[in-house]
């Protein structure tokens, strides 16, 4: 006999052991098949995507940390380069001090040997000045006493006017401008 068929119900809600049954089979049989196949291979795409996010993530802390440490190494290295360069310009400057002070010396001891060398040329050619102008007034007083006297005196004689004649003229104004 037939079921009555009420108007309205759905044949998907209402219960049938039959198709309960092959529901369940054909559920349990897609599970088995997706476990065996699916679900490991799908898993272990899984693992292995998380281990390599966790090995990218640990690098890339392993390179933040080498990147720290290379920044302080460099930060050391600039301060050991700016105290080199400081101590090079000190010491540049302390040589550049030392010549500068040894060239003024230099040239203080030159123009210091100049004026001795000058000196000593002004007393020289001061002396044979002197030396000249005694000889022009003695060979004057010669021929000033020959005039007047009208004789030629012998050497002797010459030797002794020559002397009077010297020792009264005052070259002591002269000798004084050369001390």
């Amino acid at each position: 006999m037939l079921a009555p068929v009420i108007v309205g119900a759905n044949a998907l809600i209402s219960v049938e052991p039959g198709l309960m049954i092959w529901t369940a089979v054909s559920f349990g049989l897609t599970l088995f098949v997706l476990w065996k196949f699916a679900f490991g291979p799908i898993q272990k795409a899984i693992d292995e995507r998380r281990e390599k996010i966790r090995e990218s993530i640990e690098g890339a802390d392993r390179a933040r940390e080498e990147g720290r440490q290379l920044l302080e190494e460099h930060k050391v290295l600039i301060a050991q380069a700016r105290t080199e360069a400081e101590g090079i310009l000190t010491e540049a400057r302390k040589v550049s001090d030392a010549l500068r002070e040894r060239v003024r010396e230099e040239t203080d001891l030159d123009r210091q040997r100049r004026l001795d060398e000058t000196k000593k040329q002004i007393e020289a050619e001061t002396a044979r000045a002197l030396e000249q102008i005694r000889s022009e007034v003695a060979e004057l007083t010669l021929a000033a006493t020959a005039k007047v006297t009208g004789k030629v005196l012998d050497t002797a004689d010459h030797r002794r006017l020559i002397e009077d004649a010297i020792s009264g003229l005052d070259f002591s104004l002269l000798e004084r401008g050369r001390a």
